[in-house]
This record gives C-alpha cells, structure tokens and sequence, in this order.
C-alpha cells in the first residue's frame, strides 16, 4: 500500500539534475587512518566507540525511499536521531527500489547521493551484482541466517513479512480471504496494488504471490501475470496504486500488500473510521524480506555504517517488529531473550514455515515481469 516504493522515475531525475555539489573528499577516520569508506565492520574501524565518534562528526546521514509509516521507519528514524545526534534526511520517501538503484547511479561522487538503501531482494542482488555495494558487516551478522545474507556483506536482509489482502469492512460487503476470492464478480474495480512490480518490491510479491495460488511455484511467475490479465479482463483490478490516502477515499478499498503494511494501516486507520480487515491468503503464501545495503560511494561512510549497525541491534530490530514486520534476527533474539514478546504476539497469524526463492529464481521472475507486465494490465 503507502505508495510503498513506487514513486514516478520522473522525480528521481528531477532532484538528481537539481543535487549540486561533489560528495566530501575528507573521509572520516580513526586517530591511525582508517576510513569509514572502506571499513568492512566496526572492529575493522577500531570498534563501536570510534564508528560513533566518526558518524558524529559526520553529522547526517541521507537515505531514501523510507515512509515514516513503513515498517515503523519513523521510530527508526527517531530512535537513531535521538540516540546519536545525527540527522537523517529522507528523500523522495514513497519511492520505489529501482528509484533507490537510479539515485545511486545517477549521482556518484555527489554528496546527495544515498547513504544507505533498503532494497526489494531482487534489487539488492541486481545493485550487488553491478558493484554498486560496500561490503560491511555488522556485529549480528553471524546471528543472520546464511540464506538470508550476502556472505561478502554487500547486503543482508533486514525485516519482512507475508503478502496480504486488505479491505475495508465497510466498503466491502464481504472481504476477500484468498486469490481466487478476488475474482468474484462483486469486487469490480476494487482490487489495487500498492505500485507497479517492475519497480517495487511488494507489488512485485503480490504478482508471485497471486502465481503460487494458481499453479506458479519460485521457477515459475508467469501464472501470476495471468491472473492479474483475468483481473484487468474482468474488471476487477484498478490500476490506482494503493496508499493510505486512495484508501480513505474509497478509490482501492482492496489492497494486496505485505502484511506489515496492512496490518500497520489497520491500526492508523482505526481513528478515522475505517474498518481494515487483513489476512493472509493460504492459496498464495509468499514470504519476502528486504535488504539492507550501503552504498559503496556514500557521502556519510560512518553515518551509513552506524546506521546499520543500530538496525541490527536489539533496539533497532524490535521497531522493526512493533511495526508488525519480522526483523531478520527474530529468532536469533528469541533464543537469547531480546525479542519484544508481547509485540510478537501481535503479528498477523500465519501457517507453516516460509520458504524463498533463490536468485537466480528471482532474477528470472524479474525478467519475466519486465517483459509481461505492461501487456497483462494494458487497455
């Protein structure tokens, strides 16, 4: 839903023409000369209490594609400034992670350039793949599982969830509870996505979602486009991106989206009369996560790294889980008595044990979507 990472490229190119200025030659360093850019861990730096002093000194830390409402960024975000003193600047938040990808590219060796990025899982493998990530590992990166993690520390995955279907009780007679429910014809013209799955990742989950609930599997997402065709073709789907706002309107009173989101608007939604009902489909069950990644020409090296490493920490990780996401470390905490019990609880009941494609299936899935997209959803 929340525009969540779909943004018009448009915008990208408008700040990257409008950014000025070269990224800071002055890297910050230990008292014997390490640089923060080409620091591989805090022990690599000279520990914690260095990277601190560093990113201070540093002052900001610029990220983007970060929705204050997304996962519980905003506590993030303020548990980081408060704790540390460093301001974080969040550009162009409703982008999308192609977006995050562009502003890296497009603005090398400028100092509005991204620091840090948080990538749909098949983005951080494409942007790992064309050099555009520093390798650093943070303190929990042991705790990490292996699938879940780059072993070079190019990116690791950070907090995810399960593709949902939301809808508003009050608008919707009865609520859809599966993928084939979708295609009733009492739901013309109400069924969105939060964006378009060439660019973010979540829609992109909704299309592998919707192919595993009609006979797709991890090597095959061509049914998922299929289904989104039968949609279009019926009448069923809207093409307006989903967000709060659209929600509120009336204008996508059913949003499939990860259940994080779904579950986090539920609770926003409450005081302003909406009724968002959210379940997981059985027929569809799709688990992803998204990954935390550097950029490898970040004009805040310190700032990057600590930011990563508070992400990782039992502080930053149990934020993640307030906002109904699964942070990557949930079990690693659960074992060693750090996870917020009472916010597990609260987590959108799901059956079963998630499983994930590889990469080279998502890269297939990612090919297939570029290609098929536009003519499954046109006219």
């Amino acid at each position: 839903m929340s525009l969540p990472r779909t943004a018009a490229l448009a915008v990208v190119a408008a700040l990257a023409l409008s950014a000025c200025g070269a990224a800071p030659d002055d890297a910050s360093t230990t008292a014997d000369g390490k640089s923060a850019a080409t620091a591989t861990s805090a022990a690599d730096f000279g520990g914690m209490d260095a990277l601190v002093q560093a990113a201070k000194k540093e002052g900001r830390l610029h990220a983007i594609a970060l929705p204050r409402d997304w996962a519980n960024y905003g506590a993030l975000i303020d548990g980081f400034e408060k704790k540390y003193g460093i301001k974080v600047e969040v550009e162009n938040p409703d982008g999308s992670s192609q977006d995050e990808i562009n502003a890296v590219t497009s603005r090398k060796g400028q100092d509005r350039a991204p620091d840090v990025l948080d990538l749909g899982s098949s983005f951080a493998l494409s942007a790992a793949e064309q050099g555009l990530l520093a390798p650093y590992k943070v303190a929990a990166f042991d705790d990490l599982p292996a699938e879940q993690k780059d072993a070079q520390g190019r990116w690791y995955n950070d907090y995810g969830g399960y593709i949902s279907i939301g809808c508003d009780a009050k608008r919707v007679k009865v609520c859809p509870q599966t993928f084939a429910d979708l295609l009733k014809p009492v739901y013309k013209g109400q069924v969105a996505l939060n964006g378009n799955p060439t660019k973010s990742g979540s829609a992109f989950g909704g299309v592998w979602a919707a192919a595993l609930a009609n006979g797709g599997s991890f090597d095959d997402i061509e049914p998922g486009l299929d289904f989104f065709a039968k949609l279009k073709k019926n009448g069923n789907y809207t093409p307006v991106e989903s967000t709060p706002a659209t929600v509120e309107q009336g204008e996508t009173p059913i949003s499939i989206d990860w259940d994080y989101l779904n579950a986090g608007y539920a609770e926003e939604f409450r005081s302003k009369g909406v009724d968002w009902q959210v379940s997981v489909p059985e027929d569809g069950k799709f688990s992803q996560y998204y990954s935390q990644a550097i950029n490898k020409d970040a004009p805040h090296p310190a700032a990057a790294r600590l930011w990563e490493e508070y992400l990782y920490s039992a502080e930053g990780q149990n934020l993640w889980l307030k906002g109904y996401a699964r942070p990557a470390l949930m079990i690693a905490m659960d074992k060693a008595g750090t996870l917020d019990k009472a916010a597990a609880a609260k987590l959108p009941e799901v059956s079963g044990t998630p499983s994930f494609p590889t990469e080279a299936q998502q890269n297939k899935a990612k090919t297939v979507l570029g290609q098929g997209w536009a003519g499954a959803v046109a006219g």
